[in-house]
């Protein structure tokens, strides 16, 4: 891909996720909230709390998934993951398992090293709102994404798909993971109200939104192009994975590969779908249960495995755990 083609892309996806905040030194014309505010953000409600008890659950959860996505991104960029950059973050977790550098190009390095840093301030600041707790074991293995890749497709596929090998298996790889931290902060978002965690999440979303527009971008891109040694296109591949999320979530199709049925695509006049949207082009979202039956890989909440053998940290997974 030319360099001029990706940046543009970056400035499209960031145009579409960025907060505008707009700055004015006074306004004869604004209310009296608003009058001679620069840059400030409106009063809060007096009755409002930065973070409610119920709300550290939820970001528990969410802590979750920023420990997968960073060493997965950290790892596959810079051979590194968080004991090395951000030991601090650690809290005394084990490694993951089978991280390792990806053989990528210049461009799709640079890329996915920048998301790896992204997710460490992600992390920073979840944690400052709790304390944290110690990083789950993760299992980012290759072994484990063959064994995804084979469920996604309903064969075992030969060669084992390897999403270390090159750019474009480590890219497929990586479709399956920030979408799944996306809707499940669009479904969190009812159920917390302190306007701190509000903040958090609401940052967390506008970077998976990114994260995951740029890689559903590159992978539309070659959309038509054949994963070799497989008998597949990276579309087929990407309606494989969006496929399996459903059987594995349950509740519903809130997950969509890079071409659907027409009536299923924006106005039901496209079958294009660089982003995947409901019936009103609106994220679709999910619940913890949803969440933790795709990161499992198991269809079950109460049954660890997948990318986290041993289940999540905190306090909705471990009570899920418990009904087992």
């Amino acid at each position: 891909m030319a360099a001029s083609k990706v940046s543009l892309l970056l400035f499209f996806v960031a145009a579409a996720t960025a907060t505008t905040v707009l700055c004015s030194s006074s306004s004869s014309s604004s209310s009296s909230s608003f009058s001679n505010v620069s840059c400030k953000q409106p009063p809060r409600p007096p009755d409002v709390d930065p973070v409610y008890p119920t709300d550290v659950d939820y970001l528990q959860l969410a802590l979750n998934l920023e420990y997968l996505e960073a060493e997965w991104f950290l790892f596959g960029a810079t051979g590194q993951g968080l004991d090395a950059t951000a030991p601090e973050l650690v809290n005394g977790g084990p490694p993951p398992i089978g991280a390792q550098k990806a053989n990528l190009d210049d461009l799709t390095r640079r890329i996915i090293e920048e998301f790896g840093y992204q997710e460490i301030g992600h992390l920073r600041e979840i944690t400052k709102v709790f304390g944290g707790f110690p990083r789950p074991l993760i299992d980012l293995s290759g072994s484990n994404f063959a064994k995804l890749f084979d469920e996604a497709v309903g064969q075992s596929i030969q060669p084992p798909f390897d999403p270390y090998q090159n750019s474009l298996n480590y890219i497929l790889a990586s479709y399956v993971i920030p979408y799944v931290g996306l809707v499940g902060y669009v479904g969190t978002n009812q159920n917390i109200y302190g306007h701190r965690t509000k903040r958090i999440l609401a940052g967390l979303i506008g970077i998976e939104a990114g994260q995951d527009a740029v890689l559903r971008t590159l992978l539309y891109e070659r959309g038509n192009e054949v994963v070799q040694p497989y008998n597949f296109t990276v579309t087929e591949f990407t309606v494989f994975i969006s496929d399996m999320r459903n059987r594995l979530a349950m509740c519903g199709n809130k997950d969509e590969g890079l071409l659907v049925p027409p009536e299923l695509g924006a106005e039901k006049r496209t079958s294009s779908n660089i982003l995947a949207a409901n019936s009103k082009s609106l994220t679709h979202s999910r619940t913890p249960a949803q969440t933790l039956r795709a990161v499992y890989t198991t269809g079950s909440e109460t049954k660890p495995g997948g990318f986290f053998p041993n289940g999540a940290n905190g306090k909705i997974a471990t009570d899920f755990m418990h009904i087992s």
